[in-house]
């Protein structure tokens, strides 16, 4: 069975590789002959000519079969004639029978092959060998081609592009990977057509667009796929009412918890181009009324693809406005600002860009791994798929994804799951004309699967006296460079949220709402972990006299008092929150395990107590808001029985001791 990949729709044109504009020129254009400038065809045969010239009638409406027929009667007239070999080529290669394809451009090479005037044949077979990843042959006809100096100045430039594909294909064809596609079960392909899959970071929410027939005539719609817990898919059903319309809704980006969704529109809604970007949020079950995403980022060009980050606040897109690195479409990138307007897009810079086209941003889960599909860059034939990590200094420059996952045809769609292990995307079977895409996952193979993995903690935020849900921000900090990575709203209706956790830092999760003691989680994710999700349900405590909270992120090295510079974290924290609430005073409590005599524990938290109380003075809190004493052991949380209840018991507490709330 031979598959390629679907190409994305919501392009501003479509085509099957990357050279059939330069072939549809030459042919439609200029005609072969007035193309290579010959005086004459390669046969005498006026039947043939004639024949030949009535085929094109039929092929450029593209009625394959009549065309052949007559190209058949014109050899049949003149079995040497070169241009009716070269052309039946080209129209068994758009009908995908690669085979036949070679078999007749093989046929015109090996009739004049060395005349300059059907030099062009080399280029078809190059060019079609590049697709069946036999780099050897391509490498062969396409220079020879490039020497025959044939063809006009941009087939030949395109040529020597294709050359080095081919080269590249050469150097990296032995690289090995377990790569073993499965199409997803008839329960989720239930259409003509499917494609543009995105999953939520807990891999039980399939998104994905589809049509009911398998031309532009029949609507995009967004539907849904939910994973029960043994592990079977559910009957896709429409995404939302309030999304799905007589319009058209395609290529969507979903944020990792499933309640920021964007996708594209292209027809019929109000905008501002050809192709817009629409956002909507979904409270409880539903989704809200999409809302065009205003002109900040939809231009009058085309903007299309959307690819969100984990917390749904950087948006990657395609456009092909101007103001970019080159070619006709490049990656944007926009943030979502502290007043909630977007900011103005940015184009990645030439790490990402270049200048010919990048399509199909993917920004992984960990928000460090950016997944997208160029043509601009060595790679194995048409667009490959490349990826690139975010660093302080900026995004590495992109590196090809490699077989299997990329080939000679068109690369240009990729889901990778947050644990970096399942891969998702479209492909389109060619033995079943009834149906244009399908949807495959597959095992990414260990050799190209993400640097850094991620996890997720999920579970509700409740009022600790009442039980009631609670809509909090959530927002997860980077201990190591107090950096805030991640920011969300558990939901106002049932109180869920989800975070993404990414391997290599440590970090603090803070769950806040005002009139209430914020909580502090803390995790360690510097070394690779078994990535399971983890399930913390938070019980915010208001506000009042007597209510107590640990500060999970103040950290002391063994037996000292001088707090460690990942602790400013929290403590900025704990300022915030004193200048927020002016009538809030608190008794900063220090604890320790039982190591140790009494006195000598008593003393040690009262230290760190007191340094704690002196950074909050040091940095703008009143001090008689504050106060602090050591309790040593007396006042354990748990047993002292075990290391990781000692662990527990060595904290920094405070305690509303006076508040007018």
């Amino acid at each position: 069975m031979k598959f390629v990949f679907l190409l994305k729709k919501s392009f501003p044109i479509r085509f099957t590789n990357a050279t059939l504009l330069i072939t549809t020129f030459l042919w439609l254009g200029l005609g072969y002959n007035n193309a290579l400038g010959q005086a004459k065809y390669s046969t005498k045969s006026k039947k043939a000519i004639q024949y030949y010239n009535e085929s094109d009638n039929f092929r450029v409406r593209g009625q394959y079969g009549q065309a052949i027929g007559l190209l058949s009667k014109a050899l049949q007239k003149d079995d040497e004639f070169v241009e009716a070999y070269i052309r039946l080529g080209i129209i068994y290669k758009a009908m995908k029978d690669t085979d036949a394809a070679a078999k007749s451009f093989e046929k015109a090479i090996s009739l004049k092959p060395d005349d300059v005037r059907y030099g062009i044949a080399y280029f078809y077979a190059g060019e079609l060998y590049l697709q069946l990843n036999d780099y050897e042959k391509a490498l062969d006809r396409l220079k020879k081609f490039t020497a025959y100096k044939a063809g006009s100045r941009a087939i030949r430039e395109h040529a020597r592009e294709l050359v080095g594909n081919a080269e590249f294909g050469l150097k990296n064809d032995k690289v090995v990977a377990d790569f073993s596609p499965r199409r997803l079960p008839d329960v989720v392909n239930a259409f003509p057509m499917q494609y543009f899959p995105v999953l939520t970071v807990d891999q039980k929410t399939l998104i994905y667009t589809m049509r009911r027939g398998t031309t532009s005539e029949y609507d995009e719609d967004l539907v849904v796929c939910t994973k029960s817990d043994d592990g079977e898919w559910s009957r896709p059903e429409t995404l939302s009412r309030n999304i799905n319309s007589r319009f058209n809704e395609g290529t969507c980006t979903i944020s990792a918890d499933g309640r920021t969704l964007i996708f594209t529109s292209c027809f019929g809604r109000k905008g501002y181009g050809s192709c817009d970007l629409y956002i909507s949020h979904k409270t409880g079950k539903e989704w809200s009324s999409p809302e065009n995403m205003g002109r900040t980022i939809n231009s009058s060009s085309w903007d299309s693809q959307p690819s969100l980050s984990p917390d749904g606040r950087t948006l990657y897109f395609v456009s092909n406005r101007a103001g970019g690195k080159g070619g006709s479409r490049d990656i944007w990138m926009t943030q979502l600002q502290e007043d909630n307007t977007w900011s103005v897009p940015e184009s990645l810079d030439r790490s990402i860009n270049t200048e010919k086209d990048e399509v199909s941003p993917f920004i992984h889960a960990n928000n460090k791994t950016l997944y997208f599909s160029s043509n601009g860059r060595p790679g194995f034939g048409g667009f490959d798929i490349y990826h690139s990590e975010k660093t302080e200094e900026g995004w590495k420059e992109a590196v090809n994804l490699g077989k299997p996952v990329n080939t000679g045809e068109d690369q240009v769609s990729l889901f990778i799951t947050a644990d970096g292990k399942k891969g998702y995307y479209s492909l389109e079977n060619l033995q079943k004309p009834t149906v244009k895409g399908e949807l495959y996952e597959f095992d990414v193979p260990e050799s190209i699967q993400v640097k850094y993995k991620s996890n997720f903690v999920m579970g509700n935020v409740y009022d600790a006296d009442t039980k009631k849900p609670l809509k909090a921000i959530i927002e997860l900090f980077d201990l190591n460079n107090q950096e805030l990575v991640s920011l969300v709203y558990s939901d106002e209706i049932e109180g869920d949220y989800k975070m993404v956790l990414t391997e290599g830092s440590e970090y603090a999760l803070y769950i806040d709402k005002k009139g209430y003691l914020f909580k502090s989680l803390s995790f360690s994710y510097l070394q690779h972990k078994h990535l399971d999700p983890i399930q913390i349900d938070v019980y915010l405590r208001p506000v009042k006299k007597g209510t107590k909270v640990v500060l999970e992120n103040i950290f002391f090295d063994v037996d000292k008092y001088d707090i460690k510079e990942k602790s400013k974290t929290e403590l900025n924290k704990m300022v915030r929150f004193l200048k927020s609430n002016p009538s809030v005073e608190v008794e900063i409590g220090g604890h320790t395990d039982n190591t140790g005599s009494p006195t000598y524990n008593r003393s040690l938290s009262l230290k760190r107590a007191k340094a704690v109380y002196e950074y909050l003075i040091n940095n703008g809190v009143t001090a008689k808001k504050l106060s602090y004493k050591g309790y040593g052991m007396t006042q354990p949380l748990v047993p002292n029985d075990s290391e990781s209840n000692k662990k527990q018991n060595r904290r920094i507490e405070f305690q509303i001791v006076y508040t007018t709330m």
